[in-house]
């Protein structure tokens, strides 16, 4: 199976970036945990990382065709991005949104997701671990949709 892993706008700069906020860890540390993980689980992912809104509406659209589900972290797009949102209705993939902070716990606009009501879960507070948190949950859903259809549920 491969799962498509999006990271938004500025999480290029993790490592530098309010690291009492976001941790130390590096976004190709974190990508690098990401791939081990699923290549130990048998998986593949697909990694990017835009700053542009477009971009990441361009990779979720490309999803449809080449992932069986999505990992997004859509960082400063949660609070704002209705384009975003309507990519992940139209593509029907299921979705896990990741943040590495608390989002509830900071500042009022960042506690609204655009998306949150839409996806099949949320991880927030773990920092980089919390991709590897969706990612089992999004592959245990998978599977357990995957068991359904071919038991004709």
């Amino acid at each position: 199976m491969n799962i498509t892993v999006l990271h938004g706008p500025n999480l290029n700069l993790l490592g530098v970036r309010e690291p009492e906020i976001y941790g130390t860890d590096t976004l190709p540390a974190i990508n690098a945990s990401i791939e081990k993980f699923a290549d130990e689980f048998g998986h593949t992912v697909t990694i990017e990382q835009h700053n542009g809104e477009g971009g990441l509406v361009d990779a979720i659209q490309r999803a449809r065709l080449t992932s069986e589900g999505i990992v997004i972290n859509p960082a400063g797009y949660t609070h704002t991005s209705v384009a975003i949102r309507d990519a992940l209705l139209a593509t029907g993939v299921p979705t896990v949104e990741v943040h590495l902070s608390v989002p509830e716990a900071r500042e009022e606009f960042r506690q609204i997701s655009l998306i949150s009501d839409i996806v099949i879960g949320r991880i927030s507070g773990f920092g980089g671990d919390g991709y590897l948190l969706a990612l089992q949950g999004l592959i245990r859903h998978i599977e357990e949709m995957q068991a359904d259809d071919s038991s004709g549920s």
